[in-house]
């Protein structure tokens, strides 16, 4: 039987190849994935406007129970990537990062990310990423999938 969750996956226009190949993951391993951000499944041919996408993108990441960030090489460049991060921080939903398959120890994270991502994990841990999208905390990895060692502790305190 699947398991249905609905996701958002935040990822820069030309790693869409890797957003069809973690859907198909995901599905294999018993999961119902329903996908509200904007993939190559959802093309339109032609553009909205800004203010359009702005409030598409909110909706869909609103809808979303997690929000998943894929991190590639340039993935730190997208304005958009950063703006889906940033509204998922504000709506209180829960970020985590994917390696994009082959990213290395030089993959830059979004500067968004690294103020409200949660944990990120390599492209082989999708055991690890099922049990985020179960409610479940994890440790932070490298792209190879090893564990991250802390490179200082942050306390965040709500006010």
């Amino acid at each position: 039987m699947d398991i249905t969750k609905n996701i958002f996956i935040s990822h820069k226009g030309e790693d869409d190849e890797s957003v069809q190949r973690l859907k198909e993951r995901l599905k294999e391993n018993g999961y119902d994935v329903r996908n509200s951000s904007v993939d190559s499944t959802k093309h339109q041919d032609k553009r909205p406007s800004d203010e359009k996408i702005e409030q598409d993108l909110r909706d869909g990441i609103n809808w979303a129970g997690t929000f998943i960030c894929l991190l590639g090489p340039d993935t730190y460049t997208s304005d958009w990537v950063n703006f889906e991060i940033e509204q998922a921080h504000l709506m209180g939903k829960r970020i985590v990062g994917i390696y994009i398959h082959g990213s290395n120890e030089a993959v830059e994270l979004p500067e968004a990310f690294k103020k409200y991502g949660g944990p990120p994990i390599g492209w082989n841990s999708l055991d690890k990423l099922m049990d985020v999208l179960d409610g479940e905390n994890i440790p932070a990895e490298n792209p190879d999938g090893t564990i991250k060692e802390p490179i200082y502790t942050i306390t965040r305190v709500k006010c």
